[in-house]
């Protein structure tokens, strides 16, 4: 899918996901953004077992916003991946 330069690719939510994941990252927010209700449940598990799903949270907002708006969609949008 090509967008013009600058634009965000259609259904790209790298930002909300990015801040998302940064400040409600052990509630797996980002994940739930995405449509990943599965690993979403995983990390609000995780957080209430040991507090990782924060830290998890946390790294994958940041990564996030390092991407641009094209990897973002292809990686997490197309491909689905659920984790980093």
């Amino acid at each position: 899918m090509s967008s013009a330069p600058g634009e965000q690719p259609a259904g790209s939510n790298r930002i909300v996901c990015g801040v998302c994941g940064i400040l409600l990252g052990g509630f797996g927010v980002h994940k739930f953004i995405l449509g990943m209700t599965g690993t979403g449940i995983i990390q609000i598990l995780s957080n209430i077992a040991c507090g990782a799903g924060s830290i998890i949270g946390l790294i994958e907002g940041i990564i996030y916003l390092t991407k641009t708006d094209e990897e973002f969609h292809e990686i997490y949008e197309v491909g689905k991946k659920a984790w980093f």
